[in-house]
């Protein structure tokens, strides 16, 4: 017996020496080994986390995502090396017993029983891929395998295995095989699986379990047979993993924020993996969130949801449409950068310049009756008034007529700079200026810029670009300002109070809901102390929905968001110091009741006053020879209610309380005021020159 051995070690080390020079031989004949730095990987957008949101095929269509050992269930290299290469981490890349076995089943059996390749030599040919199968191309893997292992550490050469190993079809590396077999990534994977993902690289073709299931289960039984007989794992660990189902079928490719990707790679097209800001897990709720209600609304609407932390301004989820492939509802659209008119939502912005500048506060009180800006007669929702209420509740309850008496004050072209000075971009119709109509929603405006907007607030008045790539916040401009931070206070100190849709709980989240003209958007944005949300609801084509009011639609979606964020409510920051807590009594008197500039009109009033001729701003001849009096020179009024009155100068001019047409004759050269007011109070003015 020991004579034997001896010359079995013999043979041995002879076979080696003949084996490791033949190779010597070879090796000169070869250029350097190729390492993989040419291959082209999938490119990949990921979470914050680095979580999959989803992945891009290679330009000749294969998904070949890149993978490291640490990225791995410990499990599957037990089977792996356990099944292939049970000396993989101390052999050189070739393993001569394996070798000699291989040779030795060869010729009794006429046949190739096993080819004897190490996990090295299998990365070696695909590293170099060729379809012949001879002994030439068996040395030159050999020679292969041990340049790599002289250039690379073991787990750089699994790495390489991972990321390369055929599975069927174009599914290449382990990442991409569990993907789409098994739905996760391959960082836990059950007995079973880890089983088929070690058979299915032999071939590939012949087992792919979406085309052919009965033999790739019974490859994995082979693997998992074989593991047993050589005592790796139990007759026990055996049953369970060959009880485990093998899939019939592939699965899509992971396709979370498919809006934000398409974006980051069109912007990014040569980087292989982006990193953004957004969380996967609230990603895909809030995307599953958007589909559900969007269905329950019609086959038609959409619906686009926004979050950012605004402290730091960077996107924790953009869900740009209800379904990304739904062509009925323009699934490919942004909804998030389209630009649509947003309702009541910028009321907040108009009060909070009213607090700013000091001629309200939340306590003062303020009309809401019919009134008059020339020939604008603003309305509330349902058509109807509520007298004198506080501004407090005029906001809460998004009425009309206070928000644009306090637009009014403020001065629309102010508004819309301040706005735009925050990073709000209102689109106004073509050859329009800013007018009073904005307080209700003549304007177009992004979600994107309406939820930076509101995420101002939350910051106690000053605004901050949102980002999405991983890194962006950090290089971000300083905050611009939106408003004081007393006046942001107080807008959110009003909007917690904001009665809650059904069913759910007030005073957590601070909110503003809208409806445009011809119920074409729904809208409600809301912010806590940590994040800011804004949702719409639509139709992409702009089309009205009859019905679709923001309170109805948006606002639940809103508050399931943040219950679907995993984290409790924030409280508000607290109030500055400069901050004003009384009741309207307690308040200075004037800031105790707000006085629109409008007109109140009577019931069933005709137009308004208005001063016809002469023209604000007018030049008028004198039409007099030299030393004699001038020529009297005609005034022009239309609406109003009468009796009128005329002052020219501050001089009531007798003679005109019941005439559309009066007559004054000016003293001289010079600039003249002319007014007139009716019995309701209204007036108007004009100054001319006379020359």
């Amino acid at each position: 017996m020991r004579t034997a051995a001896i010359k079995a070690a013999i043979v041995f080390a002879g076979s080696a020496l003949s084996l490791a020079g033949l190779l010597a031989g070879y090796a000169h004949r070869l250029g350097p080994a190729p390492l993989g730095e040419t291959m082209q990987f999938s490119t990949l957008v990921v979470d914050r986390e680095g979580r999959l949101l989803r992945a891009f095929a290679t330009t000749d269509g294969r998904w070949r995502l890149p993978v490291r050992v640490d990225g791995v269930d410990p499990r599957y290299f037990e089977v792996l090396l356990g099944y292939e290469d049970q000396r993989f981490r101390s052999h050189h890349g070739v393993d001569p017993l394996a070798t000699l076995r291989a040779m030795g089943q060869l010729v009794g059996n006429r046949r190739i029983v096993s080819g004897g390749s190490t996990i090295t030599m299998q990365v070696a040919r695909l590293l170099e891929p060729r379809t012949e199968r001879s002994l030439a191309a068996k040395l030159r893997q050999m020679v292969r395998a041990v340049e790599l292992e002289r250039r690379l550490s073991k787990d750089e050469i699994l790495n390489l295995y991972l990321s390369l190993a055929p599975f069927g079809g174009n599914i290449e590396g382990i990442r991409a095989a569990s993907l789409v077999y098994f739905g996760h990534e391959p960082r836990r994977l059950t007995l079973g699986e880890a089983a088929l993902l070690v058979a299915l690289p032999q071939s590939p073709e012949a087992r792919r379990p979406d085309r052919s299931h009965d033999v790739a289960k019974k490859a994995r039984d082979r693997v998992l047979d074989r593991l047993q007989n050589e005592g790796i794992l139990s007759a026990a660990e055996v049953a369970h993993a060959k009880a485990e189902p093998v899939p019939a079928a592939r699965r899509p490719m992971p396709m979370l924020a498919p809006h934000v990707a398409d974006a980051m790679v069109a912007a990014a097209p040569d980087v292989r993996l982006h990193r953004t800001t957004l969380e996967a897990t609230w990603q895909k709720s809030l995307e599953e969130l958007a589909r559900d209600r969007a269905r329950s609304f019609g086959p038609d609407i959409s619906v686009a949801i926004l979050a950012v932390d605004h402290a730091t301004g960077e996107v924790r989820a953009r869900v740009g449409s209800s379904d990304y492939f739904d062509l009925r509802r323009a699934g490919q659209v942004d909804m998030t950068k389209a630009i649509r008119s947003p309702g009541s939502t910028l009321k907040p912005f108009i009060y909070g310049l009213g607090f700013e500048d000091g001629f309200i506060h939340p306590e003062t009180l303020i009309e809401d009756r019919p009134v008059r800006y020339g020939v604008y007669a603003p309305e509330n929702f349902d058509l109807s008034f509520q007298g004198t209420v506080s501004v407090r509740h005029a906001l809460q309850m998004s009425l009309n007529v206070p928000a644009v008496a306090v637009l009014d004050r403020v001065g629309a072209s102010r508004f819309a700079a301040r706005l735009a000075q925050g990073g709000g971009t209102l689109v106004l119709p073509k050859g329009e200026a800013p007018g009073l109509a904005m307080a209700l929603g003549g304007v177009g405006i992004t979600l994107e810029d309406l939820v930076t907007l509101y995420a101002g607030l939350a910051r106690g008045g000053s605004t901050v670009p949102l980002s999405e790539r991983q890194g962006e916040s950090t290089r971000a401009p300083q905050p611009r300002r939106l408003l004081e931070p007393v006046a942001a206070w107080y807008v959110g100190n009003v909007l917690i109070g904001t009665p809650p849709p059904e069913n759910a709980v007030g005073h957590r989240i601070a909110f503003k809901t809208g409806t445009s003209y011809g119920y074409r958007d729904a809208w409600a944005v809301g912010f806590d102390g940590r994040t800011t949300i804004g949702v719409w609801v639509g139709r992409a084509d702009g089309a009205p929905m009859p019905g679709l009011i923001g309170r109805g639609v948006a606002a639940p979606i809103l508050f399931d968001a943040f219950a679907r964020s995993g984290k409790l409510i924030a409280p508000l920051a607290h109030a500055p110091k400069t901050a004003i807590f009384a009741t309207n009594a307690k308040l200075p008197l004037p800031l105790q009741r707000f006085r629109p500039g409008g007109v109140l009109p009577s019931e069933g009033a005709g137009p308004p006053l208005k001063i016809v001729f002469p023209p604000n701003g007018a030049r008028l001849e004198l039409a007099a020879a030299p030393g004699q009096p001038a020529e009297p020179v005609m005034l022009k009024i239309a609406g109003g209610t009468q009796p009128l009155s005329v002052l020219v100068n501050g001089v009531p001019l007798a003679g005109g309380a019941d005439r559309r047409k009066v007559f004054f004759s000016p003293d001289g050269p010079g600039f003249v005021r002319l007014t007139v007011t009716d019995a309701k109070g209204a007036a108007d003015s004009v100054v001319v020159r006379m020359q």
